[in-house]
């Protein structure tokens, strides 16, 4: 596992500050990586540049989002959307090969006034798109269930349905993006399904639950949930996409501890694989 891959969702943190300069903040609160759904306002040149600067990667970004001034989540499963679709994912997987960003997520949206076969077939159709053209590329393809208590109304709201369209594509080909709140939200015990399910996972969002904070603001076992993924061989970066219930800064105080409690449990695993 990349251990110091910590990754600052910076839509959700430094927002008192302008998008270029959350990078910065990131890596002075000790954040190594950095994450956002539509980074496009900073032209890839200069992300690229501001990344090398203070040593830090850009984890994962969205593709087809869609229009937030009218409510879209998202373009992938919109039936009559497809061309839209494409040109969003297609930009998106531009930026991210020419910043070395390794995940692009096409979020499927909410579709709630259309047929539910045809919106079952537009959101495989659009992510064979992204599969096929991601292919050959240092790019993979993320997913994510997104609660009905978060988003009412998207279309894949639960691990079970992300699980079932991923088998349809196969893990090496399309990874789960998997959020401890909507879980949670869910009723989801991640560190119950982690032993079986860790190789679907390419990215993991961290926020407590109730109240999608900061850790140690709601009733998630968060140590449980490290230590599963420790345990379980997960390789992909933990990012943070919570509402700091302080300031960012000061909301981020964890990580230090989270960093000593993971190294911690990677020398015990180690030692304890060590032949007798």
């Amino acid at each position: 596992m990349a251990l110091n891959l910590f990754s600052a969702h910076i839509a959700y943190l430094y927002t008192e500050l302008p998008l270029l300069d959350r990078i910065a903040a990131a890596a002075g609160s000790g954040f190594t990586a950095v994450e956002h759904p539509q980074p496009f306002a900073i032209p890839a040149t200069e992300m690229r540049r501001e990344l090398a600067r203070h040593q830090m990667v850009l984890s994962q970004i969205a593709a087809g989002t869609g229009d937030a001034s009218k409510g879209e989540k998202g373009l992938a499963a919109l039936p009559g959307r497809q061309a839209d679709f494409r040109e969003a994912f297609n930009r998106a997987l531009d930026y991210a090969i020419a910043v070395d960003c390794p995940f692009v997520h096409p979020m499927a949206g909410v579709a709630t006034n259309a047929d539910v076969s045809a919106v079952t077939e537009t959101y495989h159709r659009n992510l064979s798109y992204a599969v096929d053209r991601a292919s050959g590329t240092s790019v993979k393809i993320l997913v994510e269930a997104i609660s009905e208590a978060a988003v009412p109304g998207y279309f894949m709201s639960t691990l079970d349905h992300a699980s079932r369209i991923q088998d349809v594509f196969g893990p090496g080909n399309l990874s789960l993006l998997v959020d401890t709140f909507h879980a949670r939200a869910n009723s989801v015990e991640l560190e119950r399904w982690i032993p079986s399910n860790v190789h679907r996972i390419g990215h993991v969002h961290i926020a407590d639950h109730p109240g999608r904070h900061e850790p140690g603001t709601g009733s998630i076992d968060f140590e449980a949930l490290l230590t599963a993924l420790v345990e379980h061989g997960y390789e992909g970066a933990i990012g943070f996409e919570y509402i700091p219930s302080t300031t960012t800064v000061v909301s981020a105080a964890f990580l230090p501890r989270w960093r000593k409690f993971m190294a911690a449990k990677f020398k015990q695993m180690r030692q304890d694989r060590r032949p007798a």
